[in-house]
């Protein structure tokens, strides 16, 4: 890498043609960006004891130096949104030259139209696209090479390029500049030259360094660029045309943090591993070299992200063709449940691949659904789904798939449980499902319940039957009794008195029977969540039960639990508790003392949680909740045990435990601790029980 200042005019002249990679972000400076650099010109230009303005670095990758006669450009990684302003200023400068009388046409030396255009602008000699000194990518190079050529971009091109030319046109027309001034603070413009060299540097490092400060890059942008700045340029373009493009435009529209989310998922799946978000793109980094490094291309890489974009868009970005899975995956983001899609997206794969039907996969995709449904209602905490999901796929036998995420649903133990009917009715009759987050999804999958022509609940607001108002009027409180209050209380946000009305000001806090018979009452209602009201005679705590009860019976059919014969599940417990291994296989277990700590760790670390499972391998015992939280490693002098906790979140008073993890080990923690027959046992166990709650805590 070769860096070293130089003026800005003299790199476009040295340089034959620049040109932004296609897989750049486009042309984007705005207006204030522009005017800041047109006053720093004009101070520069102003200033005769201003030596030069520095303007910033331009970083590209110089054509092979062994071939002077190739047609292979410059291509720029950092300063294209410099080099592009400067190269407006100066198309624009050209053409308000031309203008004038042939005799004020050159207001400061080397500054008349021709040489502007043949020294910063054009390659005179050269034809095509050769002829231009820059080419901008995507649409921003049509609008460029237009108005480099003099004539109107096409009609309806949306750029930035021809706003800003207009804008410098508008600058550089105002009979207060002083032209000559405009010519000397462009000269007066220096950069840091930064040439990389083929073969030699790594452009994507450099790349990274430059953009470390300022506004940050999306990762997907930084992801692009890594995954497209080493290739040929040409090979750059077909990737990019062919797989990039195609995967950007299906995201076009959402937020920046969607694609983020889904090269999360993407890493869940191929690695096994949940990246934190901020590390997503140091993740693929680590992912891709992997890749590569088992004799695969980068653009295999781009190909196969491709093909899994396009499965993460039909499921959450609503673009799947098949009515009834569009149908499903709407329901699914309506709960907002991001952490179920590691999972299935390799569901969503086999579809492709044919190993699981349609409907197979909407079975799949219910069961998801209604498990998501009903832990939220329950108000199980949710900081275990991602790890739930992650490693669900594991549990999946591909000959009878929907069997198997049955039978590993109907296995999940403890806060991984799938809520039973009994649990889920028991919430939704007593749960405030007012203020549940999910309530629209929740009132809109009640009302459709078994309608053909589904109603679209956003044209209603919901309705408290019996009404918030805590100064409750007196016809109310004459129905309700002598506890009205607690009546209120009790019953206020609870299922059986909420319901759906477009009439939400007109009932106000009317009596009962005023709301059924009023026009568009309850009488009148046609929405399925009001059926029997209008024949009540009055609402009170038995009639606010009786229609709960009847509502939650729908909802038990519209989110079910699935059933299996317990001897099937049963035939699924012994797949994945089978083992090759046993104590057998670790000689420094079977000593009477030693055995009798390690029957005594198991059973007070099994008893720590329901969920914890106990694996012998072969070169250690794992204990899993989640994942391994704590593996004992046999050793003659003692048991090593591998906490998977880092040692800085560890409350270790007595500091019995060390740092491994820069270290070669077996296990799969990064803190270690040892124990043998004359440790302080409980002590041991309070921090293999943090490691437990670190993993059931984390992100």
């Amino acid at each position: 890498m070769k860096a070293v200042d130089s003026h800005l005019l003299t790199l476009l002249k040295a340089s034959s043609q620049f040109i932004v990679p296609i897989y750049q972000r486009l042309y984007s400076w705005q207006e204030p960006e522009c005017a800041q650099l047109w006053a720093d010109i004009l101070r520069a230009g102003s200033n005769p004891n201003l030596g030069a303005h520095f303007t910033g670095s331009i970083v590209y990758v110089a054509r092979d130096q062994s071939t002077n006669t190739s047609a292979e450009p410059d291509l720029i990684i950092d300063g294209q949104q410099r080099v592009t302003t400067v190269t407006l200023i100066l198309a624009a400068l050209a053409a308000r030259l031309e203008a004038l009388p042939a005799d004020e046409q050159e207001p400061w030396d080397g500054f008349s139209p021709r040489k502007i255009r043949n020294r910063y602008l054009l390659n005179d000699d050269e034809e095509g696209e050769r002829q231009y000194k820059l080419i901008l990518s995507q649409s921003d190079k049509s609008a460029l090479i237009s108005l480099l050529q003099g004539v109107a971009p096409p009609g309806g091109m949306v750029t930035r390029v021809i706003d800003n030319f207009a804008y410098f046109q508008q600058m550089l027309a105002d009979p207060t500049v002083n032209l000559a001034t405009v010519c000397k603070g462009l000269d007066k413009l220096v950069v840091v030259d930064v040439k990389l060299e083929r073969g030699v540097d790594n452009p994507q490092l450099v790349f990274e360094a430059m953009n470390s400060t300022g506004k940050k890059l999306s990762q997907a942008d930084l992801i692009r660029n890594y995954v497209l700045m080493d290739l040929p340029p040409k090979e750059q373009e077909k990737v990019y045309t062919a797989y990039w493009r195609p995967m950007e435009l299906e995201f076009a529209g959402t937020e920046e943090s969607q694609f983020d989310q889904f090269v999360r998922h993407y890493l869940t799946v191929k690695t096994g591993e949940i990246p934190r978000l901020d590390d997503i793109y140091e993740a693929f980094k680590d992912h891709a070299a992997a890749f590569t490094d088992a004799d695969e291309t980068i653009t295999s890489l781009v190909v196969e992200l491709r093909q899994y974009a396009h499965r993460y868009c039909a499921m959450a970005l609503g673009k799947e063709d098949d009515p009834k899975l569009r149908a499903a995956f709407k329901d699914l983001d309506q709960i907002k449940a991001d952490v179920v899609y590691p999972f299935l997206l390799e569901a969503y794969t086999d579809y492709e691949l044919g190993t699981l039907d349609r409907d197979g996969l909407y079975e799949v995709v219910q069961m998801v659904t209604s498990y998501i449904f009903r832990r939220a209602v329950c108000r199980v905490p949710t900081n275990s789904l991602n790890k739930t999901f992650a490693g669900f796929s594991a549990a999946v036998r591909k000959d009878r798939y929907v069997e198997s995420v049955k039978a590993h649903f109907l296995s999940l133990k403890s806060y991984r449980a799938f809520p039973t009917d009994k649990e889920f009715k028991h919430s939704l009759l007593t749960t405030d499902l007012y203020n549940f987050r999910r309530r629209s999804y929740f009132l809109r999958l009640l009302e459709n319940h078994n309608r053909k022509e589904h109603v679209t609940i956003e044209d209603y607001t919901i309705e408290h039957i019996l009404p918030q108002n805590e100064d409750l009027p007196t016809e109310w409180r004459i129905a309700l009794g002598k506890d009205w209050a607690d009546v209120q209380q009790r019953y206020l946000h609870t299922l059986g008195n909420l319901t759906l009305t477009g009439y939400n000001s007109e009932y106000s806090d009317h009596p009962f029977a005023k709301k059924r018979d009023m026009e568009g009452g309850f009488k009148d209602s046609p929405l399925r969540l009001n059926k029997g009201l209008g024949q009540l005679d009055a609402w009170t705590p038995t009639e606010i039960e009786k229609r709960a009860d009847r509502l939650a019976g729908d909802a038990l059919e519209i989110w079910p639990r699935p059933s299996l014969p317990e001897r099937v599940i049963g035939e699924f417990k012994v797949q994945r508790a089978a083992s090759d291994f046993s104590i057998e296989d670790h000689p420094h277990l079977l000593p009477v003392a030693r055995r009798e700590l390690f029957d005594k760790f198991s059973a007070e670390t099994l008893a720590l949680d329901p969920g914890i499972t106990r694996q012998f391998l072969k070169l250690y015992v794992a204990f899993k909740a989640e994942t391994n939280f704590v593996d004992v490693v046999p050793q003659k002098a003692r048991m090593r045990l591998s906490l998977n906790i880092p040692l800085e979140a560890l409350r270790d008073e007595r500091g019995l435990a060390w740092d491994v993890s820069d270290k070669g080990h077996w296990g799969n923690g990064p803190t270690e601790v040892g124990l043998d027959e004359t440790s302080d046992f409980a002590y041991v166990m309070g921090l293999v029980r943090q490691a437990l709650e670190y993993q059931m805590g984390g992100d």
